[in-house]
């Protein structure tokens, strides 16, 4: 039977695993010997902290360009990185942070590698060509597809906030409202069909993830930003867990990996969760 990214995220939401682990496993920042080369260095890292944080964690997140940029020897590193994942922990998603948005012939190949070659349970798209250049990865019922919503960026707010006219369908005229909280619309609305989107919405935007989670209801939102970038626990549950006290992904890269205890830093931010979700923040 085929994997379900929707199905196997809704089984650690029923644990309280709301954890991320982002595998932004940089290879000139990875600590000790460079024993192999680049393959085995970014492989043996990945694998220490995958045994050490699994059963804390409701999915993995390995951003593509930590691998890409190291040409096959990259591209192995995150093939075996997946295996790995799976081999060790087959109830836990593996997320790619790729980004992707092209035409839809395009996205065709994408999704041959990302879901095919890679194997991967979802992967993170861009909105900004539309929907319709996006059916090749949304055609694919199993597998999550993770829309760029309102990110953790600084310079996020360029063009995301930016108030956009649209049609109204219960009053007269257009009406107004920020590009963010419009693509949340297309994307429940229009773009779920299958029932497996979600989006990304970055904690350091804590007003716009609440505004955002009105808008999709239950849909899963992966959100970014919680440690280096500096974004609030607290008022990141608040905002984004959904009407169960789930519906949330939430991913903490370099602070987490690049520690000296990935363990202790996974359960302390588990930890913190856990405490929201109890308090009702």
């Amino acid at each position: 039977m085929e994997r379900n990214f929707r199905q196997l995220l809704e089984e650690r939401w029923s644990e309280g695993k709301f954890v991320c682990v982002g595998l932004d496993s940089d290879f000139e920042k990875i600590p000790g010997a460079r024993v192999g080369g680049v393959m085995r260095t970014i492989l043996g890292f990945n694998r220490q902290i995958i045994e050490a944080t699994h059963d804390l964690v409701c999915a993995y997140k390995p951003n593509i360009a930590f691998y890409e940029a190291y040409g096959e020897a990259g591209w192995l590193a995150l093939r075996e990185t997946i295996v790995y994942a799976r081999k060790v922990a087959p109830e836990v998603p593996v997320i790619l942070d790729a980004k992707r948005a092209d035409i839809g012939n395009t996205n065709q190949g994408y999704v041959k590698n990302i879901f095919g070659f890679l194997d991967v349970d979802a992967v993170t798209v861009n909105p900004y060509l539309g929907g319709g250049s996006l059916k090749p990865f949304l055609d694919q019922k199993n597998k999550g597809v993770i829309v760029l919503c309102r990110t953790s960026n600084p310079s996020a707010g360029e063009f995301q906030n930016l108030r956009v006219s649209v049609p109204s369908a219960f009053e007269n005229g257009d009406r107004s409202l920020p590009f963010y909280q419009y693509v949340a619309e297309r994307v429940r609305y229009h773009w779920n069909e299958h029932g497996n989107c979600g989006l990304v919405v970055g904690a350091t935007a804590p007003k716009e993830l609440a505004e955002i989670r009105r808008i999709v209801g239950d849909m899963p939102i992966l959100i970014p930003g919680i440690g280096t970038q500096g974004g609030d626990i607290v008022q990141t549950v608040a905002a984004g867990k959904d009407s169960r006290d789930k519906g949330m992904i939430i991913n903490s890269s370099s602070k987490i990996i690049f520690s000296e205890n990935p363990r202790a830093e996974t359960q302390k931010l588990h930890s913190a969760v856990c405490d929201c979700l109890t308090a009702k923040v």
